[in-house]
């Protein structure tokens, strides 16, 4: 007689403090992990991007070239490139186009297409291997500024400041748009692709069905009514988290909408969330530092 599995322990969500990163440029304005999640990019207002080891608080590299304050940066899968948007217009590898401040930058899964969304309304798509400064696509359906830009197989997820969330789907040529009302801040795709999550100024996360545009869930408790932050799902997919205004961060349980945890982390804005790809460890961006979280019983080397 085969008996069944154990049922797998409920994932731990991170409260410890482990690392404080003093970044020294100006106030962060993104903090984002790398593919692997072992070293992280953080973006500041004082025109420079840094390379990180967050686990042993490290700084690794500062890179320079934008003529304003960086706005949001991301890594390719193989960790060979980095690609990065800020207020100077820019994507740096250099592509200029946008009329307006670049939101959110992404490399789609080869590292061969950069996405950028600005506050222009538009996302354009720049080849990383041709010398072309043009955009070799632009999705221009968006009637105000891009805020969030995520990337699947073979999808592009925006949230715009008008309101909707739009799922452009390269295999089909289609696209499909929800209307949430509230000025959307962040998106993301759930781990298994089934879900989107949204952040509005409505201090209000939403739980869509992928597919079909359905309210799965909504989940409040945090103030989000001025700034651009960000939102998340944990490693495991049970639980969803958001930044706050009121210095914390906070998260719920997916299924049941519970609040979980309310992590304070500081006395500003959180600026920028980001957690790991694989365990329970958290990224957060507040003021002019960057604050590395763990589960309880995690033991620092």
């Amino acid at each position: 007689m085969a008996f069944p599995k154990p049922r797998p322990a409920r994932p731990e969500l991170p409260r410890q403090r482990v690392q404080t990163l003093q970044c020294g440029q100006g106030a962060v304005r993104a903090a984002r992990f790398n593919a692997d999640g072992n070293y992280c990019l953080t973006c500041g207002s004082d025109k420079t991007l840094k390379l990180w080891n967050p686990h042993k608080g490290t700084a690794l590299r500062t890179y320079q070239g934008h003529g304003y304050e960086v706005l949001d940066a991301a890594g390719s899968f193989d960790n060979s490139q980095i690609c990065s948007g800020g207020a100077d217009k820019a994507v740096v590898r250099k592509y200029r186009g946008h009329a307006g401040k670049v939101n959110c930058v992404q490399f789609n899964e080869e590292a061969t297409v950069i996405v950028s969304g600005s506050i222009d309304s538009t996302v354009r798509c720049w080849d990383c291997r041709s010398r072309r400064p043009d955009p070799i696509q632009v999705l221009d359906e968006a009637k105000d500024g891009i805020s969030s830009v995520k990337l699947s197989t073979y999808e592009i997820l925006t949230g715009s400041v008008d309101g909707r969330v739009r799922r452009y789907d390269l295999r089909t040529g289609q696209l499909c748009s929800d209307y949430i009302g509230s000025p959307i801040t962040s998106v993301c795709f759930s781990k298994d692709g089934q879900c989107v999550l949204a952040a509005s100024l409505d201090s209000t996360l939403r739980l869509l069905d992928k597919d079909t545009g359905e309210l799965l869930g909504e989940y409040t408790g945090h103030r989000s009514t001025t700034y651009r932050l960000d939102c998340v799902l944990n490693e495991q997919d049970t639980h969803v988290g958001c930044a706050s205004e009121d210095g914390h961060v906070y998260f719920w349980d997916l299924v049941e909408g519970s609040l979980a945890l309310s992590l304070p982390v500081g006395k500003g804005v959180v600026q920028s969330l980001a957690f790991h790809p694989r365990l329970s460890c958290l990224l957060v961006a507040t003021q002019g530092q960057v604050t590395l979280w763990r589960e309880d019983t995690f033991q620092p080397e």
